[in-house]
C-alpha cells in the first residue's frame, strides 16, 4: 500500500445561494468554494472542502505543491507545511471576514482555514486505503446520527431584478408570519425539532416578536437567536431578559469577549459563539471570563478535523459547551461535520447546517436528513462520492465569472439593490 501523495487538483467553484439576509448585508446569488483533492500513488483519491475566496486560494495553490511526496497519513505535517507558505498579510491582518461573520481575519486564521481542506481530503484518502470510515480514524464513533438544527434566516423572494440567479422555492421572510413559515417549511422537509434565528438584520423588537412566534408555533422546541454581534450590551441584556425564557442560547449578540463577559455576568441566558474563540489562543480569556458558555466549534477555520476534537476536550474540561457553526457549504463538508460530530461525547446542542439552502451539490447523491438527523455513514473514507460532471459545470461558472463573484461579500450584494448601503457600524442597536 503506498499512501505517497502523487497528485493535487483544486477545483474552485461557484455554488447557487439564495438571497439571505444579515447584519452586513446580503448573500451574493454565487457563493465560492474550493473543492480539494489529493490522489496517492496507488489511485485512491481523497476529497475536500472549504472556503474558495481568492485569498484562500492564494494559498492552496502553493500549499497544494508541497503536499507532492508526502504521506496522506501525515496529518501533523500538513501545519508545518502550511507555516512554510508564504502568506501577504497586508491583506488579511486585522481584515473582517465579511462572508464569515466570524470577526477579525488574520495571516494564522487563514492558513487553517486552508488546512482544514486537506486534512479531510488526506483522511478520506487514508480511510478509503484502509477501508475504514473517518470517524473510526478519529477514535470511533459514539452515536449513530447526528441532529441538526434548522437554520432559519430574512429572506428575499429573490435576488435583485436582473442579477443572474438561481431560483428557489423558499419565498421572501421578512417578518415574524414568514420566519414561522419559512420554520414549518424546514420541519416538513427534513424533520428538523430546533431552530436558529439569523438576526442583526432588523430593530431588535422585531427579533424579540419573530423569536416569539416561533416559540408559539412550536412550544417546547429549542429556540436560537444569533444578531453577529450587532447589539450593544444593553440591548443584548434586553433581549436576553425579554427572551430568557424561550432561548436554549444567545449567540455572539454583542462583539468582543469583554462585552460577552458583560452579558454573561448580567444574565442567566447561556451565551454561545463563533466569533470570540475562533483559535485555541482565544480561550483562556473568554473561558477566565466566563465569557461564553457554548463554543461553535467550526473545521472549516480550526484546521480540521482533529483539532475539532482538541477544541471539544477543552471545552468539555472547563465545563463549557460545544456545538457546531456553518456557513455556506456543500455535501463534503456536511460528511466530514457529521463524521467529526459522531466522535465527540458531549454534543449536547444540535450543529448548525446551511446545507438544505444549498440546491446544488458536487455529489452523486446528496446526504439526507431523517427527522432532523445525518446518519454517520460506516463505508470508508466519507462515504461520499464527487460527481464530477457537476463539479465540472460549477468550475465553469467560476472560470465565466469576471471576478465579481470570487470573493464573497454581503455588503457589495446589499448595494445592488440600495447603492447607499453601508456596512453598518457596530454596536448596530
Amino acid at each position: 500500500m503506498n499512501l505517497t501523495i502523487a497528485e493535487v487538483r483544486l477545483t474552485p467553484i461557484l455554488v447557487a445561494d439564495p438571497p439571505l439576509l444579515n447584519t452586513q448585508g446580503v448573500h451574493q446569488p454565487y457563493t465560492p468554494r474550493l473543492i480539494v483533492e489529493v490522489v496517492t500513488a496507488d489511485g485512491i483519491t481523497g476529497v475536500g472542502e472549504t472556503y474558495g475566496d481568492t485569498k484562500y486560494l492564494d494559498l492552496a495553490r502553493p500549499f497544494a505543491e508541497r503536499l507532492k511526496g508526502r504521506r496522506v497519513s501525515d496529518l501533523n505535517g500538513l501545519f508545518t507545511v502550511a507555516d512554510e507558505v508564504a502568506v501577504d498579510a497586508s491583506e488579511v491582518e486585522n481584515a473582517v471576514d465579511v462572508g464569515g461573520l466570524r470577526g477579525v481575519q488574520t495571516a494564522d486564521k487563514l492558513r487553517l482555514s486552508v488546512v482544514s481542506g486537506f486534512e479531510v481530503a488526506c483522511l478520506d484518502a487514508l480511510g478509503k486505503a484502509l477501508g475504514l470510515p473517518v470517524h473510526a480514524l478519529l477514535g470511533g464513533k459514539v452515536r449513530d446520527a447526528v441532529e441538526y438544527s434548522a437554520y432559519l434566516f430574512y429572506k428575499w423572494a429573490g435576488h435583485p431584478e436582473g442579477v443572474p440567479a438561481e431560483q428557489d422555492d423558499w419565498g421572501a421572510a421578512v417578518d415574524p408570519a414568514g420566519v414561522v413559515e419559512q420554520a414549518r417549511r424546514f420541519t416538513e422537509r427534513y424533520g428538523f425539532t430546533s431552530f436558529k434565528l439569523k438576526g442583526g438584520v432588523f430593530p431588535p423588537d422585531e427579533e424579540i416578536a419573530a423569536v416569539r412566534a416561533l416559540a408559539e408555533a412550536f412550544p417546547g422546541h429549542p429556540l436560537r437567536l444569533d444578531p453577529n454581534g450587532a447589539w450593544s450590551v444593553e440591548t443584548s441584556l434586553r433581549v436576553a431578559e425579554e427572551l430568557g425564557d424561550v432561548l436554549e442560547y444567545l449567540e455572539d449578540p454583542t462583539l468582543g469577549t469583554s462585552a460577552m463577559a458583560e452579558v454573561a455576568a448580567k444574565t442567566g441566558v447561556p451565551l454561545a459563539t463563533n466569533m470570540c474563540v475562533t483559535t485555541f489562543a482565544e480561550i483562556k480569556e473568554a473561558f477566565t471570563k466566563d465569557a461564553v458558555q457554548v463554543v461553535l466549534s467550526d473545521h472549516h477555520y480550526w484546521g480540521g478535523l482533529r483539532n475539532t476534537q482538541q477544541l471539544a476536550a477543552v471545552c468539555r474540561a472547563f465545563g463549557v459547551g460545544v456545538s457546531m457553526h456553518s456557513n455556506t457549504h456543500l455535501g463534503v463538508s456536511l460528511a466530514a461535520m457529521t463524521h467529526v460530530a459522531a466522535t465527540v461525547p458531549d454534543l449536547h446542542h444540535a450543529c448548525d447546517s446551511h446545507y438544505p439552502w444549498q440546491s446544488e451539490d458536487v455529489l452523486t447523491e446528496r446526504l439526507a436528513f431523517e427527522g432532523g438527523r445525518v446518519a454517520v455513514s460506516d463505508a470508508p473514507g466519507l462515504g461520499v462520492e464527487l460527481d464530477r460532471e457537476r463539479l465540472a459545470v460549477l468550475h465553469r461558472r467560476w472560470l465565466a465569472d469576471d471576478g465579481a463573484l470570487r470573493d464573497r461579500d454581503d455588503a457589495a450584494a446589499m448595494r445592488i439593490a440600495d447603492p447607499r448601503w453601508v456596512t453598518p457600524s457596530v454596536p448596530r442597536w
